[in-house]
């Protein structure tokens, strides 16, 4: 047992397999009481079950530390309110909350459908905000806490992808913005986008050059939500962990601008904009076509 978190009350969503596993795991050895959530569904979504939360409880149990199960669907905001006021009724506060959960629906976007969009986006953008909304509320008046959503290095775009990517980068936003407005009354927020051996990497196309475990993830989220993270006053951070690596992103910023006098038009912009405001190259359009090769090749694509 470790006490990093000693005597903090941390809420988990997805907390009953994978990731979220381990990080609800590694905060209950590291001294925290832990609401562990997860509706219990499969990778796509479907079937419910409380078991799987409730199974993650046991395990934390055993190993002497204490834990509650809650296994309400946090796309709703019903689900998100009742997994803190859980925290507040069992412990009588809440220190951090972690959102995890997660599903893919994976199509083109030429062929998505509306069932195959909202669920993706509802579990994991709204569902991080339902969680972080009923969070911050309480945090605001205890003047301390933090929130760590997850998002996924597939924020800067996906080939199959268009609905968790457009999920995980309103992540990134709701977490920043989150880092902006509450940093006044002491609390944090930042982001995580992990690369690990889960459900749902088992399905890329791809292989993964660099991955890790859930445990390695786990342990930068424990970091996150102690003391030790406040007071080096890290917020509004979005970080990788891929194994041994650990990067942190950079921030939105203008790369390079330019003016007209007597306004735009058209023609103006077609002379100007290429050779002088030009483009940012999106790296991934560059391995999109290295794997189109690849596969045109007979070769398994490489990342």
């Amino acid at each position: 047992m470790g006490n990093f978190l000693t005597d903090k009350v941390i809420a988990v969503t997805g907390a009953g397999r994978g990731i979220g596993r381990a990080v609800a795991l590694a905060c209950a050895a590291q001294g925290a009481k832990v609401v562990v959530n997860d509706y219990g569904v499969a990778v796509d979504g479907a079937g419910p079950s409380n078991e799987v939360a409730e199974a993650v409880v046991k395990e934390i149990e055993q190993a002497g530390g204490e834990a509650v199960a809650v296994a309400d669907d946090v796309s709703t905001m019903a689900g998100g309110q009742h997994l803190v006021d859980t925290a507040l009724t069992r412990y009588g506060r809440v220190d951090g909350v972690v959102c995890v959960a997660g599903i893919l629906r994976e199509r083109m976007l030429f062929n998505m459908t509306e069932e195959e969009w909202d669920p993706v986006v509802a579990t994991h953008l709204k569902g991080t905000f339902t969680v972080f909304r009923a969070a911050s509320a309480v945090m605001r008046r205890q003047r301390s806490g933090t929130l760590v959503g997850f998002t996924s290095g597939n924020h800067q775009g996906s080939v199959s992808q268009a609905n968790y990517a457009a999920a995980k980068g309103g992540v990134i936003s709701l977490v920043r913005s989150a880092a902006l407005g509450l940093s006044r009354y002491g609390v944090t927020a930042n982001a995580v986008a992990p690369v690990a051996r889960t459900r749902m990497s088992a399905g890329v196309p791809t292989e993964l050059t660099e991955i890790g475990e859930p445990e390695d993830v786990a342990a930068l989220v424990v970091y996150l939500l102690s003391d030790r993270a406040q007071q080096e006053r890290i917020t509004g951070q979005v970080y990788t962990v891929a194994g041994p690596k650990i990067a942190v992103w950079a921030q939105p910023r203008e790369l390079r601008s330019g003016y007209a006098e007597g306004g735009w038009t058209p023609e103006k912009i077609a002379e100007f904009l290429p050779g002088t405001v030009g483009v940012d190259p999106m790296p991934l359009l560059s391995r999109v076509e290295a794997m189109a090769a690849d596969a045109a090749g007979g070769r398994r694509p490489n990342v």
